[in-house]
């Protein structure tokens, strides 16, 4: 039993390991490809960032999380007079590449540490940062956006993205049927059959894990419901421990009912008059490399046309890694028991990223 606690605690990293991990997985070209080649995440900072242009020329800006800098080149080109890109992994470096190949090294300084140990000669005008995580909160960047805020944001200035919204459904994931249901094929192809394999199945697809990957429109079965909004310029550290919220939907029609979806979006401001601008990572909307959080019920449930599916979700870290979101959805489904379940992404040893 004694070792077993031992085990346990090794599990459980203190928070420099967990900042070491997090950090080290962004030194890597693989993660960097993956967001500049979703141009809807680009694309809209891109756009967000000359929308706000009279925001940000002549001023002062900092870059949370920088990466290779290209959101840092953006302020510059849309006529900032100082833009601090702080990057906390050995990208840092090829960041200062970039800065220096696309000939705006005299406004934008490249710097390697944490935005929680960076030491600027100034106040800024505005903050600028992609910081959302799978579910939104997956990473706790947002945490470090929130600290350079109360630090180093003049009142009145700006934060870009300014407001993030999520949002949950029901849904019928096709995927997960589709693999169950390969067991009851399996004797036609080879003779053997292997139907007994589906619970088994059944129990390592609908687990705990919160699964990211892609949902098609003709997977969801009701309209989404918001259950949370962030507002960059007033949200605390302490109400970021727990984000919570409730929803309610009424289905489309018949089908079965084997997990909820979880997404985000933020919203960019708009200037003169024009419509805000927002980045959506809905099902609805083109597929950006964040996908949907896919929470798999333990069994699927049968609903009909408006079968009333209610309930609330909480967000908030795991407890073996802070850096790493967990999700607890207590829900009703029509005439059924009320029932809850935890949800959570695997740990940094296990995680495919």
């Amino acid at each position: 039993m004694e070792r077993e606690k031992n085990m346990s605690k090794k599990r459980k990293l203190d928070s420099s390991a967990q900042d070491s991990l997090y950090f080290e997985s962004y030194a890597d070209v693989t993660i960097h490809e993956e967001m500049l080649a979703d141009t809807v995440r680009t694309d809209t900072y891109r756009r967000g960032i000359f929308r706000s242009g009279e925001q940000i020329q002549g001023k002062a800006v900092l870059d949370v999380g920088a990466g290779t800098g290209v959101l840092s080149v953006f302020c510059a080109q849309a006529g900032a007079r100082k833009v601090y890109a702080v990057e906390a992994s050995s990208i840092a470096e090829q960041a200062a590449r970039v800065v220096r190949l696309n000939g705006v090294a005299d406004r934008v300084e490249v710097i390697r540490g944490t935005v929680e140990s960076a030491e600027l000669p100034e106040k800024v005008d505005l903050i600028v940062s992609e910081w959302m995580g799978y579910a939104l909160l997956h990473e706790s960047m947002l945490n470090s956006v929130i600290f350079a805020r109360d630090r180093w944001l003049r009142p009145g200035g700006l934060i870009l993205p300014q407001r993030a919204e999520l949002f949950v459904a029901p849904i019928n994931h096709l995927v997960a049927e589709e693999r169950l249901s390969f067991w009851s094929t399996v004797k036609g192809q080879y003779g053997v059959d292997m139907s007994c394999m589906t619970d088994f199945a059944r129990s390592c697809i609908m687990n705990g894990e919160i699964s990211v990957q892609p949902v098609s429109v003709e997977d969801v079965l009701s309209h989404p419901c918001r259950f949370a909004t962030l507002d960059l310029h007033t949200v605390t550290l302490e109400q970021l421990k727990r984000v919570s919220g409730s929803f309610c939907c009424r289905c489309f029609g018949s089908s079965s009912l084997n997990a909820f979806c979880v997404w985000f979006a933020v919203t960019f401001p708009g200037e003169d008059g024009t419509q805000p601008l927002v980045l959506s990572t809905s099902p609805f909307k083109p597929e950006t490399h964040w996908k949907q959080a896919v929470l798999y019920l333990d069994e699927p449930v049968d609903v009909v046309q408006d079968t009333r599916v209610e309930g609330s979700i909480s967000m908030f870290p795991s407890e073996q890694s802070s850096r790493h979101i967990c999700i607890h959805v207590e829900y009703t489904i029509g005439e059924h028991k009320q029932t809850s379940k935890t949800f959570s992404i695997p740990d940094w040893g296990q995680e495919s990223q």
